[in-house]
């Protein structure tokens, strides 16, 4: 971590970031350490290389072993990467996605909060392709994400999509040239970094954990984020600071 950001890069670029059982669980680590990390502010996710930010599970390696079912059973709680399902991680995640986002990357994407995207970059939840189902949360979020018909365009074809064809549907902030992107993802993580850590977790706990819920009911809920924020010294400094004309210095306390 540097300046409160966290970058986590998938580095296996010679598979095109393929997550294997080692790389999971290691990913599962990294996020839990990040959760219990109150200096990290921003997450910027990413894979190794020009090529992909990751095409899914490693198929040459354990997944192909297990039969659907097995597989199935092994499922992370969490989802694909740790990340795709996980509903603990209240710190800001960006998706810097530099080449193909396919199967379990897609979903990595999915569990993302902000994206950004190459040109040339290709989102598909390609599982049916191969005989197996976006069970990591690439069925269950997309139908949520965007209209009907473009997420089941997606999942009953298991066509790989442009990030400009993303962006239409709503699932990419941004597009830019791949030499433009890390300037881009840059600027995002400046506007995060701009706004009080307190606010930003409390915002992403109430996302999170009201799904389903109407909006006065989530409106009530007392979240242990929100109540955190509401007391903090950041609420007071952000006031102060607008009355003063000057920049808040965020202590994230």
């Amino acid at each position: 971590m540097k300046e409160h950001v966290a970058r986590v890069t998938i580095d296996r670029a010679e598979r095109l970031n393929a997550v294997d059982t080692a790389t999971s669980a290691r990913l599962n680590e990294v996020w839990a350490a990040i959760e219990a990390d109150p200096e990290v502010r921003v997450v910027v996710l990413t894979g190794a290389g020009e090529r992909a930010f990751c095409v899914g599970a490693d198929m040459t390696a354990d997944a192909v072993d297990k039969t659907g079912l097995e597989y199935w059973a092994s499922l992370d709680p969490n989802g694909f990467g740790g990340l795709s399902l996980r509903d603990t991680l209240d710190v800001p995640v960006i998706a810097r996605v530099n080449g193909y986002a396919l199967g379990g990357g897609m979903e990595m994407v999915l569990g993302s909060d902000i994206v950004v995207a190459a040109e040339h970059a290709q989102f598909g939840l390609t599982e049916p392709r191969v005989g197996r189902l976006p069970l990591d949360g690439g069925i269950a979020q997309l139908v949520r994400r965007v209209p009907h018909t473009q997420a089941m365009g997606l999942l009953l074809t298991g066509r790989r999509a442009p990030a400009s064809e993303l962006y239409r549907m709503g699932l990419v902030n941004q597009v830019v040239p791949a030499g433009e992107l890390d300037a881009a993802v840059d600027r995002w993580v400046a506007d995060v970094l701009a706004c009080a850590p307190t606010s930003l977790r409390a915002i992403k706990q109430v996302v999170q954990r009201t799904a389903g819920m109407t909006a006065r009911d989530a409106q009530a809920l007392r979240l242990p984020a929100v109540m955190a924020a509401l007391a903090s010294a950041d609420a007071e400094e952000g006031v102060r600071a607008f009355q003063e004309k000057r920049p808040p210095a965020w202590t994230g306390r």
